[in-house]
């Protein structure tokens, strides 16, 4: 997309965020607790290194602690500092340690705030995301720690409220059956979190589920969960009456007082009308002081945003990097703080929000960027006083392989990279060109066949291969002076921390569980051995296959295909506790990436668009046959099994291969298209519009595409389990299938976990989850 005056991410900006006080709820200190097996992630260090915020599940739900890196066995010296039941979702340390700041999920839900803490507990606060029905998460720090940037979301207002006085007409008469024709354009516009009845799925809301027996406790009676999700919708729809005193009022429009105008990467102008008709909306990124004694400073603010982060800025405040866009059309936008003029913008990969840094002088932006690329490699763009692009070079890339993460040390000279290297993890470190040699246009000859020329030349880190004790690495951050933090998962332990020294060998923290303790002694781990499967069109998969121990090589078992979410997401070499249930019953499993998957390149992901929807559920069953034609599977013993959009895929797999499974399990999966879109959150429809279709343009296909259109053609018993507070598929998709199931004489059961969203982050609903899902398997492919 060209810079230029008009492509400004400005616009009339909602209410800032305000700081709110709360009472400190930290831990004992040198807390300790009886759960051997736990998980540890997401680390963030002090400005020394010497120690570490981190997210850990030791009591059963992900919240924050910190620990020192070298501290003493078993956990000695960690604290938890909030003990608080909400799910903690991301950790940042503040530059200068005075704060750390994390985004939690209250009840389990989507919609989550920001809160601060210093390190010793005290002086708790939420900085973003206090009002009710609104919705934050966390951007970057200053590089002094002044401030921490946060993305605010509000919710639009309810049915009979005021519009707003910068609603076009246009805006206020859009309904869901008159959205303009450029509205599912790759890079359209999104709307936001909440509105009235946004929970509401299912054709007949006054209808329950057909009677059932009991889950665990969990009733499959759909009537009380239908009066909580419409109470919910009901507060996020409804708006806190006016701002609170001493809040910040800021005036977030154009310089010139021009509404945002936007346009596709073809030039095409593009419309924000909401799907709902509530008009437009926006996401607001500000610069907070936790300290609550200066005033927010507004970054960025985009009209139907659907993201928007802030993921540096540079040592002087001129310049912020930001990320926006929807799934599969990311861009890196740099802005000009002074006046929120864009300066460039260039596409970047999905994945990891984090995608790049400034150089110190501000005259580089480091990119993981998958601009006019299959795979994503690195990037310098050198930029000129006012942000804008001078030349753009290719610093370190892999032939087949997307970089997945990207951290940089303390003095910005180093960098450590994580390539995608087929599922697992390869790391290295390099040092970084002066900004001059980054301004050079073009593909550095040597990028991909070792060290950059200037690796070590110029008092930067030679590059160097980091040796890696487990598969994957899912977060690396700085600790001190050239010290790194590595979050790592393998399939033989559960996730932890590891600290990397510099010109060292990763150290596993003392708090991070050990490798011998990911279960209970008798039955190791199943370490999975790699499958590239064939599709009919000939189209190269892969995944992961586990057999169950015990079993003799060539002696055909009960299988289990397991599909992943996203659709965008990849199966990889970690730990999975479900796969470790299910093999225990002697069941195999097989976790496949179909087209649609990351992993394998933009063609690959994109592979499943529109019509090629139909070829990823013919890849289910290719998949299927290809266990059962190298011998591994018994061809009257399968079953499908998926959640998010692997819920999906197990619905649509069953109904249009009717005689192939035995049995499914649906896990927060969409049944049907038009509810599906018609019941989630906006900016979620504008994302999934992106990827499955328009809901009114293209709302043939997506009917055809929908297993409640075909829901005749069931023939096996089906377990849907789905979490009480998603918004982003509502439960509303799995009762409706259930039920359709049952009036049609199927036994279908329904599990809902209370307190729990889109994802199950408490420790006693993923237990209850996975032995129901492996006793469900068990009974009907071994009894």
């Amino acid at each position: 997309m060209a810079a230029d005056a008009q492509d400004q991410l400005t616009g009339a900006s909602s209410a800032a965020p305000f700081v709110v006080p709360l009472a400190d709820v930290a831990g004992p200190r040198d807390t300790r607790q009886p759960l051997v097996s736990h998980g540890c992630w997401y680390p963030s260090a002090d400005p020394t290194g010497e120690h570490v915020a981190f997210i850990c599940d030791r009591t059963g739900v992900p919240q924050l602690w910190t620990g020192p890196v070298a501290g003493g066995p078993d956990g000695e010296g960690i604290h938890l500092l909030d003990s608080d039941p909400d799910p903690v979702t991301e950790v940042a340390w503040s530059p200068d340690g005075r704060w750390i700041a994390y985004t939690v999920a209250p009840g389990g839900g989507e919609h989550t705030r920001v809160l601060c803490v210093r390190p010793d507990g005290t002086g708790r606060r939420i900085v973003a995301g206090a009002d009710s029905g609104s919705s934050a998460y966390l951007g970057c720090w200053a590089r002094d720690g002044s401030a921490v940037a946060v993305t605010v979301a509000e919710p639009p207002p309810s049915p009979g409220a005021p519009a707003r006085e910068d609603a076009t007409a246009e805006d206020r008469g859009a309904a869901f059956g008159e959205l303009p024709a450029d509205w599912a354009d790759r890079d359209g516009r999104a709307t936001l979190l909440g509105g009235a009845r946004r929970g509401d799925v299912g054709p007949a809301r006054d209808g329950a589920v057909p009677a059932g027996p009991l889950l665990d406790g969990a009733l499959l009676d759909g009537t009380a969960r239908d009066r909580a999700v419409g109470d919910r919708g009901a507060a996020a729809g409804s708006r806190a009456g006016g701002p609170a005193t001493g809040r910040a009022a800021l005036d977030a429009t154009a310089l010139d007082g021009a509404a945002l105008d936007r346009t596709a990467l073809d030039g095409t102008p593009l419309d924000g009308a909401a799907l709902d008709g509530a008009g437009r909306d926006r996401l607001s990124a500000y610069l907070v002081d936790p300290d609550g004694i200066a005033s927010p400073v507004l970054v960025a603010a985009e009209s139907g945003a659907a993201t928007l982060r802030v993921c540096d800025i540079s040592q002087d405040g001129r310049l912020a990097l930001v990320r926006r866009g929807p799934r599969g059309r990311r861009e890196a936008v740099v802005l000009r703080t002074a006046d929120l003029g864009t300066g460039s913008v260039l596409r970047v990969a999905d994945g990891d929000p984090w995608i790049g840094r400034f150089s110190p002088d501000g005259r580089t932006v480091w990119l993981r960027s998958d601009h006019e690329r299959e795979f994503a490699a690195l990037l310098a763009a050198g930029l000129d006083d006012e942000g804008r692009r001078t030349g753009l070079s290719v610093v370190a890339e892999r032939d087949g392989c997307d970089l997945e993460l990207l951290a940089f040390a303390e003095d910005g000279r180093t960098a450590a990279l994580s390539w995608n290297v087929l599922g697992a993890s390869e790391l290295r470190t390099l040092g970084l060109p002066a900004a001059e040699t980054a301004a050079t246009a073009g593909t550095a000859p040597w990028a991909g066949a070792g060290a950059p020329p200037w690796g070590g030349a110029t008092g930067t880190a030679p590059p160097r291969d980091v040796p890696l004790p487990h598969e994957v690495v899912t977060r690396v951050s700085r600790a001190g002076p050239g010290g790194l933090v590595l979050a790592l998962s393998g399939s033989q332990r559960r996730p932890g921390v590891w600290w990397l020294p510099r010109a060292s060998s990763p150290v596993r923290t003392p708090w991070s569980s050990r490798d011998e303790d990911a279960v209970p002694p008798g039955r190791p781990p199943v370490r999975p051995a790699p499958l590239r499967p064939t599709a009919r069109d000939g189209l190269v998969l892969g995944g992961w296959y586990y057999r169950a121990p015990g079993r003799a090589e060539g002696r055909p078992a009960p299988c289990v295909i397991h599909l992943h979410g996203g659709p965008e997401e990849q199966e990889r070499p970690v730990f999975e506790p479900l796969y470790h249930e299910l093999t225990g019953r002697g069941l195999d499993v097989f976790a496949p990436d179909v087209r649609g998957s990351s992993g394998y390149g933009r063609s690959f992901v994109d592979a499943d668009l529109g019509t090629g929807r139909f070829a990823a559920i013919e890849d289910v069953a290719d998949c299927a046959a290809h266990v059962v034609l190298t011998g591994r599977a018994d061809p009257t013993r399968l079953a499908v099994m998926g959640r998010s959009y692997g819920g999906y895929l197990t619905l649509a797999s069953l109904v249009w291969h009717p005689d192939l499974f035995r049995t499914g399990v649906a896990v927060c999966g969409m049944s049907d298209f038009a509810t599906f879109f018609a019941g989630t959150e906006p900016w979620i429809a504008e994302s999934a519009a992106h990827k499955y279709g328009h809901p009114v343009r293209d709302r043939e296909l997506l009917r055809s595409l929908s297993p409640m259109s075909r829901i005749d053609e069931l023939r096996v018993p089906l377990l849907a389990v789905h979490g009480e507070h998603d918004t982003n598929v509502p439960p509303g998709e799995s009762e409706q299938v259930v039920r359709a199931a049952r009036e049609r004489g199927h036994a279908a059961e329904l599990l809902v976990l209370r307190e729990e969203g889109h994802e199950f982050r408490r420790a006693d609903n993923r237990r209850l989850f996975r032995r129901t899902a492996a006793d469900w398997m068990e009974r009907h492919l071994t009894g």
